[in-house]
């Protein structure tokens, strides 16, 4: 591996995939996959999102590949939905602050590793949430939970939302587990008087309409856990993804989901027999970026 002054993302991206298949040769790899199927008009690329990816830094990524229509569809955890509603709503992610963590606590102050919330902050969040519940609300009381996401997110004035970028282009977000976060809290604490239902089959209806649409499936996995899972098991009846690129810092050795290499989900007809496979072990945070911005000089080095 040779590094020269003034290379390119994609220069770097492609020296270290000389190394072989170590890390650096696989970041390689699931680069070029990941332009290869955003390029392809008939794979649609499904991306799960699991542990604190907004928070982390990655929300104005994610908008910009809703933005620029290069994934059909986002399975995500439903603490992301609520940190893209947080920063919608004015609120912020704090770097720099100090203390230990009961001082935190008396402070108002949650921390996710080295980024921090504010308690003011989630504060005007559960007033504004609260107001969109009615407005969603006020002619219809059923939805999916894609639908009841659609309906907050075309509502949110802010054009750098997952939420907002998602509704205006009519991409489908799907939170298996939305009750599992402050805005599901925020949810149960509206239907204590108010009428609200979410029907999560619904989306299955969806989702699986989707996959039957689409002669090529690609799964681009940040994090494991239930959207990983719902990701693959969406294709599970048409015999599995073609393509899935995984990003995970868990082992394989608890014999976890979140940690498991994708080859073994061929033995449950998650990914099919020959489909193109690979795994980034590493920070989502640190790895994602340098594929999405490798993926893209490749793209525009097609032009």
């Amino acid at each position: 591996m040779e590094l020269q002054e003034k290379m390119s993302v994609l220069e770097i991206i492609d020296e270290m995939g000389k190394s072989g298949v170590l890390g650096a040769g696989k970041l390689a790899h699931a680069t070029k996959l990941l332009a290869q199927v955003i390029e392809d008009k008939d794979t649609s690329v499904f991306l799960s999102i699991a542990g604190p990816m907004v928070p982390g830094g990655l929300r104005k990524i994610i908008k910009d590949l809703i933005e620029k229509e290069q994934i059909d569809l986002i399975i995500t955890s439903s603490a992301n939905i609520t940190h893209d509603l947080l920063e919608a709503f004015g609120g912020s992610h704090y770097r720099d602050i100090h203390g230990t963590d009961e001082n935190l606590c008396e402070m108002g102050i949650g921390r996710i590793g080295d980024v921090y919330t504010k308690s003011e902050d989630f504060e005007i969040f559960e007033k504004e949430i609260i107001k969109l519940f009615f407005e969603v609300t006020k002619d219809k009381n059923k939805f999916s939970i894609r639908d009841f996401l659609y309906e907050i997110g075309k509502r949110i004035p802010d054009e750098n939302s997952i939420l907002n970028t998602a509704a205006r282009k009519k991409t489908p977000i799907y939170s298996p587990g939305i009750i599992d976060s402050m805005l599901g809290l925020q949810l149960w604490m509206h239907t204590q008087e108010n009428e609200l239902i979410l029907d999560v089959v619904a989306d299955m209806h969806e989702l699986s309409d989707q996959v039957y649409a689409s002669p090529k499936v690609a799964a681009v996995m940040l994090g494991g856990g239930l959207p990983k899972h719902y990701a693959l098991a969406s294709n599970l009846l048409k015999g599995g993804v073609d393509t899935g690129i995984q990003v995970t810092m868990d082992r394989s050795e608890t014999g976890s989901l979140s940690g498991a290499p994708l080859e073994e989900a061929k033995s449950w007809a998650k990914a099919k027999c020959g489909s193109n496979l690979v795994t980034v072990i590493g920070d989502v945070t640190m790895i994602f970026p340098i594929m999405v911005a490798g993926a893209w000089e490749i793209m525009s080095g097609k032009k």
